[in-house]
C-alpha cells in the first residue's frame, strides 16, 4: 500500500486548508486511517483517525470543531478539512493506515503505512 498526501501550505490564522491523502496498491476491506502532526522539536502527535468499516471518527482535543476527516471509499482517499487554522497547526501533516482497521487507535505504532507528509504553515 502506498499513501501520497497533498494539500499543504501556508496559510494566515483562521484560514483554512484541506489535505488529501490517497491510498494505492493492494485492496484492503477493513482499515483505519488517520492523520498525525509533527511539529518542529516535538513529538509525532494523533489528529484525526477515521474507519472505513463503521464509519466512526476521532479527533485530538486540540482540534475538535476546527478539523474534519472525511473518507471517499471509491477514490481510496481521506480528507482533512481544517479550519480556523492557528499557528500551534504548523506541522508536517502526515496519512497514515492501520492494514487490520480492528479499531481506531490513536497510537503511531498501530499503523504499519506511511505517507510521505505535507507541511502546513500557519502564519500569525
Amino acid at each position: 500500500v502506498q499513501l501520497q498526501a497533498s494539500g499543504g501550505g501556508l496559510v494566515q490564522a483562521g484560514g483554512s486548508l484541506q489535505l488529501s491523502c490517497a491510498a494505492s496498491g493492494r485492496t484492503l476491506s477493513s482499515y483505519t486511517m488517520a492523520w498525525f502532526r509533527q511539529g518542529s522539536g516535538k513529538e509525532r502527535d494523533f489528529v484525526a483517525g477515521i474507519s472505513r468499516r463503521s464509519g466512526i471518527t476521532s479527533y485530538a482535543d486540540s482540534v475538535k470543531g476546527r478539523f474534519t476527516i472525511s473518507g471517499d471509499n471509491a477514490k481510496k482517499t481521506v480528507y482533512l478539512q481544517m479550519s480556523s487554522l492557528k499557528p500551534e497547526d504548523t506541522a508536517i501533516y502526515y496519512c497514515a493506515l492501520d492494514s487490520q482497521g480492528h479499531y481506531l487507535s490513536r497510537r503511531s505504532y498501530t499503523y504499519d503505512y506511511w505517507g510521505q507528509g505535507t507541511q502546513v504553515t500557519v502564519s500569525s
